[in-house]
């Protein structure tokens, strides 16, 4: 057994085969993005990104708020409509994840459940997991 560094081309023959794999156990695929933002004059102030992915899971990869704007309602709207998009999608479950200096208590307050989390004390950051059944 020999582990080795891998090329671009060999990276993307190992994702074909774990989708290959997957597939026996997937048994339909769920596709759409959610991509949405919150303008004020010619600026983007805030934004959200969000994919479906397999078994009607929307996974939120990123939230963001100018600080400026925080605490006035802009996140809330980002996620209340983000939540609406998702269930046109055919979402029934919203996943996403957040440092401790981030969103968690936010998304806690909008109803999402942590799920699982880990501290690195090492580092100075714990990470936080929410899921919320829409």
């Amino acid at each position: 057994m020999n582990v080795i560094d891998i090329t671009d081309d060999q990276v993307s023959y190992i994702e074909e085969k774990l989708e290959e794999y997957d597939e026996k156990h997937i048994t339909y695929k769920m596709e759409g993005r959610i991509r949405i933002g919150i303008r004020e004059g010619d600026r983007i102030v805030a934004g959200l990104d969000a994919c479906m992915t397999a078994f009607k899971i929307l996974y939120v990869s990123t939230v963001y708020v100018e600080e400026a704007c925080r605490r006035k309602g802009y996140g809330k709207a980002l996620i209340e409509e983000m939540e609406k998009r998702a269930k046109a999608l055919g979402a029934n479950t919203i996943r996403l994840d957040t440092f401790d200096w981030q969103g968690k208590d936010f998304y806690e307050a909008m109803g999402y459940t942590i799920v699982g989390s880990y501290e690195n004390r090492e580092d100075g950051f714990a990470e936080y997991f929410f899921l919320k059944r829409i």
